[in-house]
């Protein structure tokens, strides 16, 4: 059986870890939980650490079990919040926790073999749990200053923080507390910032059922230049390609600068030890042709959506560096022709105006946004640096010619670099 702690050492993925952890799993096959929460109806790549993890526990030869938080989603976690969350209502709670079961589903086997993935939701065992006896069968073995020391309490002290969030903790030492009865799981795992949380499990189960159980947490993982990882001008890189779309997700990927990329490659993707160190080898023979940056793009791409889906970004991001041809521009569905020319200024122009002269659609019917003059449009046309959908125009007393994009878009290119896209209705 494949050594688990091992795996996660050499790919930076250890921060903490309890005593005993070590030798529980290398005592025989194991079950280990992480929880999700179920606040949005899709996961982002944060959430991608804690779902490679559970990836190498079951790779490992052990039983990788996703807790989604039907309940613990209804009070809110405080860790790593500076002030209290909107609580979900019941409907939304349940679309969001349906969302994020299939997003799992894509990265555990949850089918076959004695390690098959389990999926569990808090909210089935917390539904009938009364709140008189939960306080009296869980609350009191547990202190007031064994939560008071909690990094996520103490930092919220000042600004204020409800009994609801503060009892957080409670309900998530519970839920580990369940899964070690019911479940036999001996091992939570989760990020750094829920290590209070965890151990107030392992508190818990040691406090009220003299058991033995344990703890391990990944780094928080943080960008080179000190941005936030995970974020973008537009927000969250989410595992939805309706929030993110296939393209923009593998344009984050491929823009992390080496140091960034180095760090991910371990972290993201299955490639082995000696796989990643020939990758590094030779993106250091020649680093502009980006070889990290696009063997780590192009893994978790491919996992996350689709070969499909990976195809369609890498023929994308070829057409604003010259390097796609008419065809690759026509096969882009409309999501991504919008990502991908989602920054170049963009209008609309009535479908009569196709019929007009070259050099009169990309001027008056275009008002004027791509040249300011009839003459400065003849000219740039006569120097071949005018195209439409890809398409090199040479006649700019000629009617346009070419076959709309989706049905309803005219990419203009002025010169190499200035793009140009008109929406036709």
């Amino acid at each position: 059986m494949k050594n688990f702690i091992e795996e996660l050492r050499w790919r930076g993925m250890i921060h903490d870890m309890m005593p005993g952890t070590e030798e529980l799993l290398q005592s025989g096959p194991q079950a280990g939980y992480i929880g999700f929460d179920p606040t949005a109806d899709s996961l982002h790549i944060g959430s991608l650490v804690q779902i490679m993890t559970l990836v190498h526990f079951q790779r490992c030869g052990h039983k990788p079990i996703a807790l989604l938080g039907g309940a613990t989603g209804m009070v809110g976690d405080p860790s790593g919040k500076s002030q209290e969350r909107n609580l979900l209502s019941e409907e939304v709670l349940q679309h969001n926790l349906a969302c994020v079961q299939k997003q799992l589903a894509k990265f555990l086997d949850f089918d076959t073999g004695e390690n098959a993935a389990e999926m569990v939701n808090n909210y089935d065992w917390f539904k009938e749990y009364r709140f008189l006896d939960f306080i009296r069968d869980i609350g009191k073995h547990i202190t007031i200053n064994y939560m008071l020391a909690k990094d996520s309490v103490k930092t919220r002290l000042e600004t204020g923080m409800s009994f609801t969030e503060f009892s957080y903790q409670l309900v998530q030492g519970y839920d580990f507390l369940w899964l070690y009865q019911h479940k036999n799981c001996k091992l939570q795992l989760g990020g750094s910032d829920q290590w209070g949380n965890i151990v107030t499990g392992t508190e818990l189960i040691r406090r009220k059922l003299g058991g033995e159980a344990y703890a391990l947490t990944t780094p928080l993982i943080k960008k080179a230049d000190g941005s936030k990882f995970g974020k973008t001008e537009s927000g969250n890189v989410w595992l939805d390609p309706a929030k993110t779309s296939p393209y923009k997700f593998y344009q984050y990927w491929l823009n992390a600068s080496d140091e960034d990329a180095a760090n991910y490659i371990r972290i993201f993707t299955l490639f082995s030890k000696e796989e990643i160190e020939a990758i590094q080898a030779e993106h250091e023979q020649a680093p502009h042709l980006r070889t990290l940056q696009k063997a780590l793009a192009r893994d978790i791409t491919r996992r996350v959506h689709s070969q499909q889906d990976l195809e369609m970004a890498e023929k994308a991001s070829g057409i604003l560096f010259g390097k796609s041809t008419k065809e690759d521009l026509e096969s882009l569905d409309e999501n991504t022709l919008l990502a991908v020319f989602e920054g170049v200024p963009q209008a609309h122009i009535g479908k009569d105006a196709l019929g007009k002269p070259i050099a009169e659609l990309l001027t008056e019917a275009c008002d004027n946004l791509v040249f300011a003059s009839k003459g400065e449009a003849r000219r740039m046309i006569k120097g071949g640096g005018v195209s439409i959908n890809k398409t090199k125009v040479t006649d700019s007393e000629a009617p346009f010619a070419t076959e709309l994009l989706a049905g309803k878009y005219l990419l203009v290119q002025r010169g190499k670099k200035n793009y140009y896209l008109f929406i036709v209705d």
